[in-house]
């Protein structure tokens, strides 16, 4: 018997292979212009070198102010989610509550608890990082920061916010976890916070949620909190 193989489920050290971790990489700008002014968000345009004399590169992105997006779990672990129309794809989307990091001075949390507010009427007593991710790093500087929010309460009524245009269409529900992975896996979820939210949420539940970041670890990696 080889005394030396790894144990079932467990990955040693030497197979584990190299650590992977984004890091910010500085490249020298030549120039940066905002071509488009929008109502939400700019598009600029970059001129840049990868290295000294390596050629100038143009790139025209969305200039955008991040956003956080919370997963509420109740005691019985269900999730909630809401369906809203986006009129881009021209869909009605099951997603988890989001908003745009468009308020100036207030943190990343208190902008998470905001709109869990705003959106889905509740307020949560303990709050944990899910996961960061881009949106779509080759055209827009767009950060997502997901919560987990739990210890939910509900928002008193004569205290919650009225929701208008897209939002006024809003439906919830509650959804068992393993019903939302399911989902994601056969193809019936599509929004990228959502699909993020749930796939971190069941790999997090396998430890009991004690791997994830406190609610209110710093978020650098968000091009404008760098």
């Amino acid at each position: 018997m080889d005394t030396h193989a790894p144990q079932p489920g467990v990955e040693s050290e030497a197979h584990s292979g190299p650590s992977v971790e984004d890091a910010p990489s500085p490249r020298r700008v030549l120039s940066s212009d905002t071509v488009y002014k929008g109502r939400i968000w700019d598009v600029r345009s970059d001129a840049f070198e990868l290295a000294d004399g390596a050629g100038v590169l143009h790139r025209d992105y969305i200039e955008h102010p991040g956003a956080v997006a919370i997963l509420p779990m109740d005691d019985d672990g269900r999730i909630l989610m809401l369906r809203q129309y986006r009129h881009p794809v021209g869909m009605d989307l099951w997603e988890v509550p989001a908003g745009l990091l468009d308020v100036d001075g207030e943190s990343n949390l208190d902008a998470a608890a905001r709109e869990l507010a705003e959106e889905a009427d509740l307020t949560a007593s303990q709050w944990h990082v899910l996961a960061d991710f881009f949106t779509s790093p080759g055209s827009s500087s767009e950060a997502i920061r997901i919560y987990l929010a739990r210890g939910l309460s509900e928002v008193a009524p004569k205290e919650r916010h009225e929701r208008t245009d897209e939002e006024a269409e809003i439906q919830f529900a509650w959804v068992h976890l393993d019903a939302a992975v399911r989902a994601v896996l056969a193809g019936r979820l599509h929004n990228p916070s959502a699909v993020v939210a749930v796939l971190a949420a069941d790999a997090a539940r396998r430890t009991g949620f004690a791997s994830l970041r406190a609610g209110e670890t710093p978020w650098p990696a968000h091009p404008a909190q760098r």
